[in-house]
């Protein structure tokens, strides 16, 4: 038995250790009220990306969501602060399913859920009824594919374009191909929509000026798939080019027949069949058509060939189509904004976007016109051959 004053002396130490271990349990709680704190802290900034993930037009717009996917994990790893708080980043992506109806339902949808920003869509067709929608929101929308020049008239504040238009595109395509390929006369086909007419009719501008001769016009949809009936008309008319107004899905199709019929006309299309998508559907028929990018490419782009190794160590070595740098720059372009007005509110930050100056992959310096239009864009004449798009020319724009 131990001496007396020896208890009493250890009830003390007893009681220390209790109050050590409450404290302990009070410092844990204050931390875990911290953390929570911090995350309650956090601004969430989600970004809408609208594209045609099913249907005619899925190589582009898996090729899109991933790069705004890419976009979206990067600014996460950099642990970004606006207006002091930390931001976290998400997507949410939806399939358009390059159907307008279909557009204006995700195009709503994102308004419903305040998305802060959205990169799309890619068809101007798309796009069309989908601006409307994000212009009454106030909620700021960048494409980085729709090139009907006629979107930029509609005067949608909240409108941006990140690259050439079909004006620029059609015009320098016509102009490439009457004073350097030295062609003198051409039918035009297009699909119909609105971006396969506006780019025709920017061609046939282009071309009327430069002095060739426009046989006919002549239309198909963005849905045919035998066009024996048109191309036997374009073939008595032995025109030295055929322009087709559409995307690959139907320019492929559209080549390879040519070529069975005896057609021997020059393909050029626009940016729709500037990819390798429209190897994949023309086969070895592609082997040289003319087509143009809205921009430059991937090689070209001041930071293209450390954007594609980043994209392909995340998504394997797929082929890359046209529009995804623009995608990724898209979205970096709407945090650059944020980040300068020290807000997420569309209504702080649009006014940033117009002269936001950003370094981007696909051009530095990039800024918009009032109406929405890329300052400076470029264009870029390309052929295929082996199966591959060769650049011919790059041609500046204002």
């Amino acid at each position: 038995m131990k001496p007396a004053f020896a208890q009493a002396a250890r009830r003390p130490i007893r009681g220390a250790r209790s109050i050590i271990r409450a404290a302990a349990s009070l410092g844990l709680l204050a931390g875990l009220a911290c953390a929570v704190h911090a995350q309650d802290a956090a601004l969430t900034v989600r970004i809408g990306s609208a594209e045609p993930m099913t249907g005619g037009l899925a190589a582009v717009g898996v090729d899109n969501t991933n790069a705004v996917r890419l976009a979206i994990e990067e600014l996460n790893r950099r642990g970004m602060v606006i207006g002091g708080k930390r931001v976290l980043w998400e997507l949410d992506a939806q399939d358009d399913q390059g159907d307008p109806r279909q557009a204006a339902q995700v195009a709503q949808k994102f308004v419903d859920q305040k998305v802060h920003g959205v990169v799309g869509h890619a068809s101007s067709g798309c796009t069309v009824p989908a601006a409307a929608i994000y212009a009454r929101a106030g909620i700021p929308q960048i494409t980085p594919a729709s090139t009907d020049t006629s979107i930029a008239r509609r005067g949608h504040a909240t409108f941006f374009r990140m690259l050439a238009d079909d004006a620029a595109l059609g015009e320098g395509l016509a102009r490439y191909a009457a004073g350097t390929l030295h062609l003198r006369s051409v039918v035009v086909i297009d699909d119909r929509t609105a971006y396969g007419q506006g780019l025709a009719d920017s061609f046939v501008r282009g071309a009327e000026a430069s002095g060739m001769r426009v046989l006919a016009r002549e239309y198909t949809s963005d849905k045919a798939s035998d066009f024996s009936a048109v191309l036997t008309r374009v073939r008595a008319l032995k025109a030295d080019a055929l322009f087709y107004g559409g995307i690959y899905a139907q320019g492929g199709p559209l080549l390879r027949q040519m070529r069975r019929l005896g057609v021997e006309a020059r393909y050029i299309g626009g940016d729709g069949s500037c990819m390798p998508a429209m190897a994949q559907t023309a086969g070895e028929a592609v082997n040289g058509a003319l087509c143009a990018e809205s921009g430059l490419s991937l090689q070209a782009m001041p930071e293209g060939a450390a954007w594609l190794e980043r994209y392909r160590a995340r998504f394997g070595p797929v082929p890359v189509q046209v529009f995804s740098p623009y995608a990724y720059d898209a979205t970096m372009v709407l945090a650059a904004a944020m980040a300068k007005a020290g807000s997420i509110e569309p209504s702080r930050y649009l006014p940033y976007l117009r002269d936001i100056g950003y370094d981007g992959v696909t051009k530095k310096n990039i800024r918009f016109t009032a109406q929405g239009n890329l300052v400076a864009p470029s264009v870029t004449i390309e052929e295929f051959r082996d199966g591959r798009q060769q650049v011919l020319a790059v041609q500046q724009l204002p």
